[in-house]
């Protein structure tokens, strides 16, 4: 090769050429040994005790999303066997009042909800008046801030709009920093709020308490006359 040819040669060359044929070095364990690769702060190692390093590294990350992985699947294990339990326990209710304390009472002492309110658009029997309980008719005027919300039908879950808190957390609005709002099927609104502003956010997953809503509705369809 002349003088003029080797000087065409550029290091882009040289590391495209590698990229081509990623075995090369595989045939010449010398050249590979005494490659050097800068480290950090200057420092320099030989290649293939930069190739274990990435190893160790790529290990260490997928060790740490298996581990995140597990504790998601340990999250929702909990919450599928507590979603389960307040379905059996809504079930054995004997009446629509006792339905509702029970709901209640679940969310607070075994899903550790804060506050949690129940908008229903008609009166329960033998229901005795409760802070978390409010009766107002779907056409009432104060139920005006969730008529979009009910229309689309989602679960709205983060930082609620001031009208909104004002009619489900009367009294103590300026407690709750996020909270997840959803339809009862057929009956009204079930909101739980927190003082943790990162309790309930957008986009976060809603479907044990679609499911915890759902069961509501069809608990309380058994006493209707």
């Amino acid at each position: 090769m002349s003088e003029t040819a080797r000087e065409r040669i550029t290091a882009s060359d040289v590391a495209a050429y590698l990229r081509r044929h990623p075995k090369f070095l595989a045939g010449y364990p010398d050249l590979a040994l005494s490659m050097a690769v800068p480290r950090d702060e200057g420092q320099a190692t030989s290649l293939a005790s930069y190739q274990l390093e990435v190893l160790r590294d790529k290990n260490r990350e997928l060790n740490r999303r298996l581990q995140e992985l597990y504790g998601n699947a340990q999250d929702n294990e909990r919450l599928t066997v507590r979603t389960h339990q307040l379905c059996l326990a809504l079930i054995r209710a004997n009446s629509a009042a006792d339905t509702l304390r029970v709901l209640v009472a679940s969310l607070i002492e075994d899903f550790g909800s804060e506050l949690v309110r129940l908008v229903l658009h008609a009166p329960v029997i033998g229901q005795d008046p409760e802070d978390w309980l409010q009766i107002l008719p779907a056409s009432d005027a104060s139920l005006a801030p969730f008529r979009d919300f009910a229309a689309a039908d989602e679960p709205l879950c983060g930082r609620l709009q001031a009208d909104k808190l004002d009619v489900l957390f009367a009294g103590r609005a300026s407690e709750v920093q996020s909270a997840a709002l959803l339809r009862v099927p057929g009956r009204g609104l079930l909101a739980i709020g927190s003082a943790d502003g990162n309790r309930f956010f957008p986009g976060m997953g809603t479907l044990f308490l679609r499911l915890i809503a759902e069961a509501l509705a069809a608990a309380l369809a058994r006493y209707d006359s």
